[in-house]
């Protein structure tokens, strides 16, 4: 018999990767104000998001799940969020025409401040102070004054969350979105890439077949779903106060939401069964997405389905599996034969950005491009052999031209990382290596699309 759940039940439960905060009273304070503050979102667009997933975890469409490694208060204004948008339409239409199916956009963003770390301190010549934890804690500055968790940061990231989602709603229902333009934009990078004779095949269908609606008649201007678009907001469930202090009952359903995004993940290092993160995002009816590192076994998967999804609803659990490409082949196949045995309704996504993290020569941490790709491809590949949906990809991304991730068209070196490297954490694809990235997937989806569709021909002769 599952025990009973509140919002703060959590609190009675052991916790890992919190802040330890100077002043208790000041904390409950600002954690009582964000409990005044309107919702970021509503439970109809959560179910509507559950509703879009359950139709992946069948097979019928594709998650696309991208965003910052950890949002920052410098970086913030509009600029920034319409180039992420920018990109992320352009990669959703190369894999919405790959895969013949709607796309699912998930958006690491309007909420993507915390980041667990694996130490609480770092040193630098000799100075040891609590490490940085994200802009919604701390400061990146290495000072002890800048070190110290301060709680009216969550009332600035709040704020700033507010501010991104109402730009994002404007650029997908206020004609950003349109068709045309994406595909334009996509264009340009196809002319512009080092390997544009690579993407040149599936750009020129994509225009062939816009031309061909538009000959018969269908375009952006009479049709609003070719101008508009959906997107959802998604982050790590890692401040629980917070998470507790935006967590309402909606009027409809009498069920508990998390209204600070659409959907929660638990990252692998506060995914145990029995602590307080998991006892948290089993309450909230949100889509709830679980960090699957090489560390998690297969029966402590199991209990957090268990626990997490009781009615194996589909579209509430998305799998993000983060092994490290040369780890994927030892780990996942296990896992996706266990859940398909047991028939259950879950998401499978990748995320190749985590397990494939090293330190280049010039001492910057940075994943390699042809890594990323490897482990998206070894996901596929399992997939494939056990006749289970490759669900979505997970990404670290941005808009911008940063050079934080080696490779790609056009071969970032270990040298080339100091030109612009500003992610706050960890390296981020820039725009090109997004894009491109997306192309790459396609080839996987058009694969995967044509294995499941040769049975019906088969049938069909």
């Amino acid at each position: 018999m599952a025990q009973l759940w509140s919002p703060d039940s959590w609190r009675s439960k052991p916790i890992v990767q919190v802040p330890s905060y100077p002043d208790p009273a000041v904390l409950k304070a600002v954690e009582e104000q964000l409990a005044t503050f309107p919702p970021l979102v509503f439970a109809g667009e959560a179910r509507k998001l559950k509703r879009a997933l359950g139709k992946v975890a069948a097979g019928e469409a594709f998650l696309l799940q991208g965003g910052d490694c950890a949002e920052s208060f410098a970086e913030h204004g509009a600029d920034n969020i319409r180039d992420f948008f920018r990109v992320f339409l352009q990669m959703a239409v190369v894999l919405t025409f790959a895969a013949s199916s709607p796309v699912v956009k998930v958006g690491r963003v309007a909420g993507q401040f915390a980041k667990p770390r694996s130490a609480d301190t770092e040193t630098v010549d000799g100075v040891t102070l609590p490490s940085y934890r994200g802009d919604i804690i701390n400061d990146i500055g290495f000072t002890a004054e800048a070190r110290l968790p301060d709680p009216q940061r969550l009332l600035r990231a709040y704020r700033q969350s507010a501010a991104t989602l109402n730009l994002l709603r404007a650029f997908a229902t206020g004609g950003y979105a349109n068709l045309d333009h994406v595909h334009s934009w996509m264009l340009g990078f196809v002319k512009e890439s080092p390997q544009s004779s690579k993407y040149r095949e599936l750009a020129d269908r994509i225009t062939e077949t816009l031309d061909f609606m538009r000959a018969c008649g269908v375009d952006p201007e009479g049709h609003p779903e070719l101008r508009t678009t959906e997107i959802y907001t998604s982050h790590e469930a890692l401040l629980l106060n917070v998470e507790e202090a935006m967590t309402r009952v909606d009027s409809t359903s009498g069920d508990w939401y998390a209204t600070s995004g659409h959907m929660l993940w638990i990252g692998d290092r506060t995914r145990q069964p029995d602590h307080a993160h998991v006892e948290f995002c089993r309450g909230v009816k949100n889509p709830i997405g679980i960090k699957c590192g090489p560390s998690l076994a297969i029966d402590e998967l199991k209990r957090l389905l268990d626990l997490l999804d009781p009615d194996n609803e589909p579209g509430r659990i998305t799998l993000i599996a983060r092994f490290g490409s040369d780890k994927v082949a030892d780990h996942l196949p296990a896992m996706v034969r266990g859940l398909k045995a047991e028939g259950r309704n879950v998401v499978w996504s990748c995320d190749p950005m985590h397990g494939n993290t090293i330190k280049a020569t010039s001492g910057y941490k940075t994943r390699p491009f042809e890594r990323i790709l490897q482990e998206v491809q070894a996901f596929f590949a399992v997939h494939r052999a056990e006749g289970t949906h490759a669900g979505g990809i997970h990404v670290e991304m941005t808009g911008k031209n940063v050079t934080e991730c080696t490779g790609g068209a056009r071969a970032i070196t270990d040298m080339d990382l100091s030109d612009r490297y500003h992610t706050y954490c960890d390296p981020r694809l820039n725009a090109e290596q997004a894009i491109e990235l997306a192309f790459m997937v396609a080839e996987e989806l058009k694969k995967e699309r044509l294995t499941r569709e040769r049975p019906r021909v088969v049938a069909a002769e």
